[in-house]
């Protein structure tokens, strides 16, 4: 349908509009709030468990072990949101209308499925979010030690430092997430019953059908949002850290 990410942003915004690049939003709007604080918690607290004190100063492979306990955490949330974003992503391009909204999708599927058909693409949620976390986390604090001078605090890093290590930490997320995200996604938007094998017999077809490229299909649209995304992202959780610090010393 689509040569590559330009002529998909201009399809779709000649067929739907600007709403059309906002579509199946919600549901992920709705979850991403818990979901960073969960996320943000579960880093914390995979450190504080390799810690024998506060000041104990982590490697860089224990902190990617720390990030890759908050992708366990965030899976629980992240699942939902996502099949129902990717089921109306696909009916939007598809021209069928079978679900008015995030609610009505989440309703039918429930109709239909069960629990079960909510929480479908969970294993393969749990393979592109602990490794990519893992990745997320530890880059941005091996990119804080580089960018902190010499004789200084990273926690008095500039505006700008935190947002380029930021950016920088999205995109070494994206780069291991987006092949599970790949497979996540075709599993999450199949019919019941199409891939009884799961994540296998989607990967074998994907290969199959398209080539190993395919694992990579969005690269270009992934790798343009992660930056700017994931940059204002640590940026908002530094300076929250900061107001909480002063506001609520003793908590």
């Amino acid at each position: 349908m689509y040569s590559g990410t330009f002529d998909c942003f201009r399809k779709t915004l000649i067929r739907e509009g600007i709403t059309g690049l906002y579509r199946g939003m919600a549901a992920p709007i709705i979850g991403v709030t818990p979901m960073f604080a969960v996320c943000f918690f579960g880093f914390g607290l995979g450190k504080k468990l390799q810690q024998k004190c506060p000041e104990d100063v982590l490697s860089y492979p224990q902190l990617f072990a720390a990030g890759m306990l908050s992708g366990v955490f965030t899976t629980g949330i992240m699942t939902p949101g996502e099949r129902i974003k990717c089921l109306l992503q696909i009916q939007a391009s598809s021209g069928d209308t079978k679900y008015t909204g995030p609610l009505d999708c989440a309703k039918k599927v429930y109709q239909e499925s069960g629990i079960r058909g909510i929480y479908k693409g969970t294993v393969l949620t749990l393979m592109r979010d602990v490794p990519a976390s893992g990745m997320y986390f530890m880059t941005y604090e091996w990119l804080k030690n580089i960018f902190t001078p010499e004789g200084k605090s990273v926690n008095e890093l500039s505006v700008p430092r935190i947002l380029v290590a930021g950016g920088i930490a999205g995109i070494f997320n994206w780069a291991v997430a987006i092949p599970p995200d790949v497979l996540k996604s075709r599993f999450q938007t199949a019919p019941p019953g199409k891939y009884p094998n799961g994540f296998k017999d989607v990967l074998r077809e994907l290969i199959r059908d398209e080539g190993v490229t395919s694992l990579y299909k969005g690269f270009n649209a992934v790798m343009i949002r992660a930056f700017p995304a994931n940059a204002a992202c640590f940026l908002g959780f530094e300076v929250a850290m900061k107001f909480l610090n002063w506001a609520t010393p003793n908590l």
